[in-house]
């Protein structure tokens, strides 16, 4: 019995994310794109859940990628709370896709979704044949579960809990929660669930408390997420649990009228009990969040003062471009541009400060910092650029049109920084990997460099900012230094690799940061250039 049902656990759980996988890539993997892009306002958040959890088929998922976009800065907590909301609902597909009964057509849905990965060479048909396989192994799980679980009937003690769960509907939700912290999927437990409740081993008020309580531990998986992650990130995971708890409490005040709506819903539309679980699983989610998406303010403020903190705000998105600027006023256009390539260079040298912590205290928080500082200066560059070709398209004076070029140039030049910001940071996770092991004379000199670099970043941008001629021609000199320094650090090394004190895997995190760091230098020389040269 227990081979049987972990076994049919493990390919329903399968068959859920390759069916998945098949959806998201036959959507071109565009999730980030569309929460994005859809998360205007609360209301669009949880359209946007809504919809990125059929895509996927999980809720956690969902979940997991809203609090990385809090943690990356890409969603306010706001938006988040409607993206939680809407990923509630879209959950609620998977049930009534179980509710359908087509577990004996199980295998040949297999075929079909084998033949069309294996024997077909377009992607397309491809990713339909994972979704199609998928289809099929869940209902495949779902039988192998429903088999192995029959058993139970005649198990005294199950009989008892059932009874237990019927007169105590706390202790249902316990039990459903923690086994939906054990499996880590809800569609899992549910699915379970609506098993036992088709084969009549529970009854219906045992199983509605389960129910909720499925809802309840599907949770984890976003605390888990949550961990180690900025303090909006995990006020969002809190979020989650809060909506979950006080949906939970609602339904647990009204049960027996609840109870008694599934009862009259399945007289009227001649539901079968697999299906009674769906219609009660949906209600729930959608009354949950038609009740709970007015409070969004409140549950946000509770959430902030649970978990205090000042969180570090990155905003991923180009705050001074307006578009009706440039067909009105080229010259403010470029000006607005400017800002906008400024709080790109502020980005850089923030992240480059990141990273030097991360090489020195080899903190993981240093180095997920500095990478989000430069994923917001890549979307900026790609915004700015964008901007800047629009821009080229209407008439400029020649001095426009020079600090137009000036812009392009600085914009690309401050984007490769971040890129090389980048580079240092895989060489310290390298270092870290392989428990390389530098001098302290090259920690040393690792310090120095990065001081001399940061120093001239900053120089660069603020000479930008303020376009200060004598800074930029400061800039030109730190630099020399920053490549004399690179030269005479590289000849030491081989000295010390000579000499023993250092082996090669050594060698390579050195040598590739202080190389990292030259080609820095040179991207701040480039700015400060395009100052001189205005």
């Amino acid at each position: 019995m227990l081979f049987q049902f972990i076994g049919g656990l493990g390919i329903f759980l399968f068959g859920i994310k390759y069916m998945g996988d098949g959806l998201q890539n036959s959507a071109g993997d565009r999730l980030r794109e569309i929460l994005d892009k859809l998360t205007t306002n609360p209301f669009m958040g949880v359209l946007a859940g809504i919809f990125v959890t059929v895509l996927i088929q999980s809720s956690s998922g969902t979940t997991v990628l809203t609090v990385g976009l809090v943690n990356a800065g890409f969603l306010t907590l706001r938006q988040a709370i409607g993206v939680i909301m809407g990923a509630n609902i879209g959950t609620t597909i998977t049930s009534f896709i179980i509710g359908i009964d087509v577990g004996e057509y199980a295998l040949p849905i297999i075929a079909v979704g084998s033949i069309l990965i294996f024997f077909f060479k377009n992607p397309k048909y491809n990713y339909f044949g994972q979704i199609t396989f998928g289809f099929g192994a869940l209902f495949l799980g779902l039988e192998l579960m429903g088999d192995g679980m029959k058993p139970l009937r005649s198990l005294q003690s199950f009989q008892d809990l059932t009874v237990s769960m019927s007169d105590n509907p706390i202790l249902g939700v316990v039990i459903g929660t923690l086994f939906t912290v054990i499996v880590q999927s809800s569609s899992a437990t549910i699915g379970i669930l609506q098993e036992l409740y088709s084969q009549n081993m529970i009854d219906l008020k045992a199983a509605l408390p389960v129910l909720f309580g499925d809802n309840i531990g599907t949770t984890i998986t976003a605390i888990l997420a949550a961990i180690g992650t900025t303090v909006a990130a995990r006020r969002a995971a809190l979020t989650h649990v809060i909506f979950n708890l006080v949906g939970t409490l609602i339904f647990l005040i009204i049960l027996v009228p609840f109870r008694h709506y599934i009862e009259f819903l399945t007289t009227k539309l001649d539901l079968e009990p697999a299906m009674q679980i769906a219609f009660a699983h949906g209600t729930f989610n959608v009354t949950n969040v038609l009740i709970q998406f007015w409070f969004i303010g409140a549950l946000a403020y509770i959430v902030t003062k649970l978990i205090k903190g000042e969180d570090v705000l990155i905003e991923y998105k180009a705050k001074h471009l307006d578009e009706i600027v440039l067909e009105t006023a080229p010259s403010l256009a470029i000006r607005q541009a400017k800002q906008e390539i400024i709080r790109m260079a502020n980005y850089s040298q923030s992240g480059l400060k990141e990273a030097i912590t991360y090489l020195n205290e080899k903190d993981k928080k240093n180095a997920d910092l500095a990478l989000q500082y430069e994923e917001a200066i890549n979307n900026l560059d790609r915004q700015i650029t964008a901007y800047l070709v629009k821009l080229s398209a209407h008439p400029l004076t020649p001095q426009e049109s020079n600090e137009h070029s000036m812009l392009l140039d600085t914009s690309r030049d401050i984007e490769r920084i971040g890129d090389h910001m980048e580079n240092i940071i895989e060489l310290v996770d390298y270092q870290l990997r392989n428990n390389v092991r530098l001098t302290d004379t090259a920690k040393q000199d690792l310090d120095e460099m990065f001081m001399l670099t940061v120093s001239t970043v900053d120089k660069a941008v603020k000479a930008l900012e303020e376009g200060n001629v004598e800074l930029a021609q400061e800039v030109l000199g730190l630099e020399d230094k920053i490549d004399k320094m690179e030269r005479t650090l590289r000849k030491q090394h081989i000295m010390r690799m000579n000499e023993g004190q250092c082996d090669g895997n050594a060698g390579i995190v050195f040598v590739d940061i202080i190389s990292n760091l030259e080609r820095i230098g040179d991207h701040a020389v480039n700015i400060a250039e395009a100052v001189l040269e205005k």
